[in-house]
């Protein structure tokens, strides 16, 4: 891919008419491009599609017409949820024409050093407490991507004296050709979005495309936990600074096991302790592992461990990540509806003590779901199941001893359903007990986003 301003006078077909489809439109229009914006959903589906054609770009909706791809366009940007089996996607690779997704462009204007964290879990969160530490610190980061401003749109405003902070997901990534990213953060790599990318080697590699394009000059941050993130590790040309939760890292961030501290160890071998785990404002293994990568990535660029500390011990996390609901008779809710696979949901549960009561299921990719059997003996105390994943999941249920085993009928609508597995929760729970909604599956058998099924329990929690 060119820089945009090249593309001037040059077609350009943008897949997708979703937030990032719409900036990418609107900037190849501004450089000069003759645009044209595709998507599958009727028009009637797009409310984006008047504001387009009345700045003259030419949308088209409905279906990929056959013309749509032909020698005269000189790229291709897609949105990334869109498979690259989809035939406009595999005409234009025919044809030897560029496909990007929105990350690229961005990169190509963005005047502002960008840290990029990408990972199967904990994206958001550890994007969000980047942001904040820098912003504590003094510095001036733009939080944009997947959450905060499309990142084309922000990387139009961001100077050189800013730092964009940009959550990263395999689909976009995997549409990258140059994207440098001065901060590259893998948390961690699961088995997941397997029905998109086909293998776990094209996932993987997706993901380490975030290192791809680093300088000796720049840091890549990894988990020094995860086997397939340490795998990376000859591949990477930039400085090398990981975290774990397990290892007292020579340089690196790290829990101390004895004294639970959260811990920078850096070159010269110099320990700063920056806070103690059981100060954070957020529960769970898995929150600590986040602080522990955001900690690493804001200390890389001058952010005193003070400034880091105050963070973390303020932050309560984000909406539908282990998000506190409220407490009823003893009986807390947390709405997890972010953990769209069984490793999140597996993380969400080892947070609590107590014992849980579930609520899970959902989209059917394939999972057996047998990874779920040691934390449903070890902690589960009753189970609900929805979505197209119930009875895969009741399986596993039954086969860890657990007694209270309760269905819910999809054929109601998605908020009726998600109301009565909050009531059926709610019947089996005592004083003590933690009722979670931690899906362990995507959202989209039944609702329009995992966002939907997150609000939808936490209103009916409210209306118990």
């Amino acid at each position: 891919m060119m820089h945009p301003q090249e593309y001037s006078g040059k077609e350009v077909v943008i897949l997708g008419l979703a937030r990032s489809g719409v900036a990418a439109a609107k900037l190849f229009h501004k450089m000069g491009a003759v645009v044209t914006v595709n998507d599958k959903k009727e028009q009637s589906a797009c409310p984006e599609a008047d504001e387009l054609e009345a700045l003259g770009i030419s949308v088209i909706c409905g279906s990929h017409p056959d013309s749509l791809i032909h020698d005269g366009i000189s790229l291709v940007v897609k949105n990334p949820g869109i498979p690259y089996s989809v035939q406009p996607i595999r005409d234009a690779v025919e044809r030897g024409i560029d496909v990007v997704t929105e990350v690229e462009v961005a990169y190509r204007i963005c005047q502002a050093p960008i840290i990029g964290i990408t990972g199967s879990n904990g994206k958001t969160t550890t994007t969000t407490l980047i942001g904040l530490m820098l912003e504590a610190g003094g510095l001036s980061p733009i939080v944009a991507g997947n959450i905060g401003r499309a990142l084309t749109e922000a990387a139009l405003d961001a100077t050189a004296a800013d730092w964009m902070v940009v959550e990263l997901s395999s689909f976009q990534l995997k549409g990258t050709q140059t994207f440098r990213p001065r901060i590259a953060c893998l948390l961690n790599v699961y088995e997941t979005h397997l029905d998109y990318h086909g293998s776990m080697e094209d996932y993987e590699a997706s993901k380490a495309k975030i290192f791809h394009n680093q300088l000796p000059e720049d840091t890549a941050v990894i988990n020094w936990d995860d086997p397939a993130c340490r795998s990376l590790i000859p591949e990477i040309k930039a400085k090398l600074l990981p975290f774990s939760m397990k290892e007292a890292l020579p340089n690196g961030v790290y829990l101390d096991e004895a004294a639970q501290s959260l811990i920078y160890s850096d070159a010269e071998g110099s320990k700063i302790s920056i806070l103690a785990a059981n100060e954070m404002g957020m529960p769970g293994s898995y929150n600590i592992e986040n602080a522990l990568a955001a900690a690493a990535a804001a200390l890389t660029v001058g952010v005193k461990p003070d400034a880091i500390a105050e963070v973390l011990r303020s932050f309560r996390g984000v909406e539908h990540r282990l998000e506190f609901v409220r407490e009823l008779n003893g009986i807390t809710f947390y709405n997890n509806s972010k953990a769209t696979n069984p490793a999140a949901a597996i993380k969400s549960m080892e947070a609590f003590e107590q014992r849980v009561v579930l609520i899970a299921g959902g989209l059917d990719r394939g999972s057996d779901y047998m990874e779920l059997l040691p934390i449903f003996r070890d902690r589960v105390k009753a189970i609900i199941t929805l979505g197209e994943t119930r009875e895969k999941i009741n399986h596993v249920a039954h086969l860890a001893g657990i007694s209270l085993i309760q269905t819910v009928d999809t054929a109601n609508n998605a908020a009726d359903a998600v109301a009565l597995a909050v009531q059926k929760a709610w019947s089996v729970s005592e004083s003590g007990d933690i009722v979670l909604l931690s899906p362990a599956c995507a959202s989209w058998d039944m609702f329009p986003s995992y966002e939907d099924r997150g609000r939808m329990f936490k209103e009916s929690v409210h209306n118990l």
